[in-house]
């Protein structure tokens, strides 16, 4: 492939909130942690090149976790890319706790997501985090004091635009009560469409929609694969035939589940 077609740029621009425009192709930063998410990266030095590698290629739109590692990939971010590119915008998540590799328990008590969030500001280097999204609802704690407490954040000013992961429309609506969702982050995919009503309301409400796990870690572009066949004919790869389908509605962000 031609390296100056290499452009994130290429697959389009979204504007989160009306405002932050990021190419629709950004990157997950899930996998720069070591195994099971949990610990450093076996390669420090490889994971440091392929966050630079992102901006290389035009990505301008990177999502991260407090809980990748924990803490690993947004101060790996830190390092990499700070001071960050003028265009670019890195979105931070916080909800989920970790005891051990692919572990993860939601708590969503409001004083530790405020916690968290000044957490993510010391590890990312920077007075605002430009979207910051609730990971997972906490069953056990009321949605409501979950909601005001992302609320308090932007009040702050600690954090710019907020948004959900792993929601339904009605928690997208009961949210909007308290502040205006920029964004939700629910698992879609080529063979997994149970967000398919979350994706038409956000599409419908200019939320931005980042799909996690677009390419089932890999599985959707395996070489000798449907998808390899059909791209073949098209003269396209299998992860751009996984990612096409309505990639003019939503950012389609690589990440892992």
């Amino acid at each position: 492939m031609d390296e100056t077609s290499l452009d994130a740029a290429r697959s389009g621009t979204f504007r989160i909130g009306g405002e932050l425009a990021v190419n629709r192709l950004g990157y997950g930063a899930m996998r720069v942690t070591g195994a099971g998410f949990w610990g450093p990266p076996a390669d420090r030095n490889e994971a440091l090149r392929t966050l630079k590698r992102t901006i290389e290629l035009g990505v301008n739109f990177i999502d991260t976790a407090d809980s990748y590692g924990p803490d690993i990939s947004e101060s790996l971010i830190k390092e990499a890319l700070h001071p960050y590119p003028q265009n670019l915008v890195v979105a931070t998540k916080a909800g989920l706790t970790r005891q051990g590799p692919d572990v993860w328990l939601p708590v969503g008590r409001p004083e530790y997501l405020i916690q968290q969030a000044h957490k993510s500001l010391r590890h990312l280097g920077v007075e605002q985090i430009d979207v910051w999204q609730l990971h997972r609802i906490d069953p056990k704690v009321p949605a409501n004091e979950q909601f005001d407490a992302i609320k308090s954040l932007i009040d702050a000013k600690l954090i710019r635009y907020a948004g959900l992961s792993e929601v339904s429309v009605a928690d997208i609506e009961a949210a909007s009560k308290f502040f205006n969702v920029a964004t939700v982050q629910n698992r879609y995919n080529l063979v997994d469409r149970t967000s398919e009503a979350v994706l038409d309301y956000c599409d419908a409400r200019q939320i931005g929609f980042i799909p996690w796990f677009p390419l089932a870690a890999g599985d959707l572009a395996k070489p000798g694969s449907l998808l390899d066949s059909i791209a073949h004919k098209n003269g396209a790869t299998p992860s751009q035939i996984a990612l096409r389908r309505k990639l003019i509605k939503f950012l389609g962000i690589y990440r892992a589940p």
